[in-house]
């Protein structure tokens, strides 16, 4: 139940947070903003990783994949073990990973390298989140200061994820596609060298049986699906990759049943039994996939249909950079002027209404058209991507709070991987059935590289590309507007009841308390 504070109190609240927590609050802001940034650094850096390191259709997708996939799937074990190991621990182990697998892939000579940096930056990443907003819970005691952190580190995560291409775009108009990794360097120093002295430690005084036939039956199950689905969307049907994907389905399924007779689980299952955090989750993977997708997307247009270089292109995003973060941080107070229901269903129509407004774009759009629409996208999704830690924590009582948190960041950074691996796999479907008698590549940059070599003649083969790349993401726009519009009318209905904590008792519920639900008291050391 939440505490109330007395007004008189407000200027001096018993337990408040010095200037020292936050301090760490700011050193912690770091490394969520690094993790969600670098899902989405490579989208205007591929074409220039395309020119140096010739990938695949396929390595091209795992490059950008590989990263997401692993950190959706390790968020959870990592949670746990850093209940067992301590918080600080594991999460300045992850930044020192982190940091080595980004010197790695910014040198990588060759494809392979690059993706088995990404996989490794991925290990490092999912000690982060977890243990960082966890963090956060031991260190605000104060029922509104931990509620207004929770805030800014949600807006971190959110405002990275933005910027993450407009970083990379700078930093690849002036140096090599490798120092959009190297960025990360200083900044995990950064976070070694403050941590200790301004994050405390928590480790549980007693932990249960590390749950490790639950991590293995996990990842077991989500890499072959992931792959599956991306190949049979990208290459067609194929019988060996229909059965390997089948084995992955099995191995979840596995998995479920193994979690519901574990002594001591990774996934609490009594939560999707929540109609309104499952509501939560569900809006956190949705909007990660259209997020993902359409920034993809829409990075290689810039560059690649319309001419824009590095800069011009980061430029461009510059808009929904400055709405995504702005609106993330004063999400609460729009749910508190119009509502918790109000806010999320507006959220998720102006994010559909942008992406349909992508449907406009074509090879000689001007530039007003992309930002307009990518804008009313991006203040959608700050909303959206705020609100959502407060229903998991308002839906949910508070010795699940924990939890619950672990399950939503794991559905952002798999609605982040899907998003590219379902929207992109998509757009490269349509790209290949346009072909219209000419002789396109397994990529548009790989085409426009066949043409250039061609000289005059080339310059057909050129036009038709571009066209089909653009009918592509109009595909891949249309299906994530649906997406968005049939998420909208299923919450319209899971939030017809005020989200209150499950068995609050006598605690009547609102919008308004909602917004201000906190995470559970722990206790720390420093």
């Amino acid at each position: 139940m939440s505490t109330r504070l007395d007004p008189s109190n407000r200027q001096q609240p018993p337990g408040a947070a010095d200037r020292r927590t936050w301090l760490g609050l700011a050193v912690l802001t770091l490394p969520v903003f690094l993790v969600s940034m670098d899902v989405s650094v490579l989208y205007l850096a591929i074409p220039s990783i395309t020119d140096a390191l010739a990938p695949s259709a396929a390595e091209q997708l795992w490059i950008l994949d590989i990263y997401g996939f692993l950190i959706a799937g390790l968020l959870i074990t990592m949670g746990n073990l850093g209940d067992r190991v301590g918080r600080r621990r594991i999460l300045l182990a992850g930044a020192a990973v982190f940091g080595g697998a980004s010197i790695l892939a910014a040198f990588a000579p060759t494809a392979g390298i690059l993706i088995a940096a990404r996989a490794l930056m991925g290990v490092g990443g999912a000690t982060l989140m977890p243990s960082s907003l966890s963090l956060i819970a031991n260190m605000f005691s104060d029922d509104r200061e931990r509620g207004r952190a929770i805030g800014v580190w949600t807006a971190a995560f959110a405002g990275g994820a933005a910027v993450g291409p407009v970083i990379g775009g700078v930093l690849l108009h002036h140096f090599w596609w490798g120092s959009a990794f190297l960025i990360n360097v200083p900044v995990l120093a950064a976070l070694l060298v403050l941590g200790p002295r301004l994050i405390p430690e928590y480790k549980a005084p007693s932990a249960a049986r590390f749950d490790v036939l639950g991590v293995v039956l996990s990842m077991a199950g989500i890499l072959p699906v992931v792959y599956a689905v991306k190949t049979l969307a990208s290459d067609g049907v194929d019988p060996g990759v229909i059965v390997i994907g089948l084995v992955g389905a099995a191995l979840l399924v596995g998995f479920v049943v193994q979690q519901r007779h574990s002594a001591a689980p990774l996934l609490d299952l009594k939560l999707f039994r929540n109609a309104q955090y499952v509501g939560a989750i569900t809006v956190a993977l949705v909007g990660m996939m259209a997020l993902g997708g359409m920034s993809y997307l829409t990075g290689v247009y810039l560059q690649s249909v319309m001419g824009h270089d590095v800069l011009a292109a980061a430029e461009a995003g510059l808009p929904m950079a400055v709405a995504v973060a702005v609106f993330s941080v004063g999400a609460s107070r729009i749910a508190s002027m119009v509502g918790m229901r109000t806010a999320f269903l507006g959220s998720i129509v102006l994010a559909a209404v942008g992406n349909f407004g992508l449907l406009a774009l074509t090879t000689s759009s001007p530039i007003w058209v992309y930002l307009v629409f990518t804008s009313i996208a991006g203040i959608g999704y700050g909303i959206q991507f705020s609100l959502v830690s407060v229903v998991v924590v308002g839906a949910v009582p508070p010795e699940r709070s924990g939890s619950a948190s672990g399950i939503s960041e794991t559905s952002f950074e798999l609605g982040n991987a899907l998003g590219l691996a379902l929207f992109g796999s998509l757009a490269t479907l349509v790209f290949r059935g346009h072909r219209d008698g000419w002789s396109f590549g397994d990529t548009l940059g790989e085409t426009l590289h066949r043409a250039l070599e061609m000289g005059t003649q080339g310059d057909g083969l050129a036009t038709a590309a571009r066209q089909a790349y653009v009918e592509g993401m109009h595909a891949a726009s249309l299906a994530i507007g649906i997406a968005l519009t049939l998420l909208g009318i299923g919450l319209f209905f899971a939030m017809r009841e005020p989200v209150t904590p499950a068995g609050a008792g006598a605690q009547t519920g609102t919008d308004e308390d909602a917004v201000a639900a906190p995470l559970p008291s722990t206790e720390c050391t420093n």
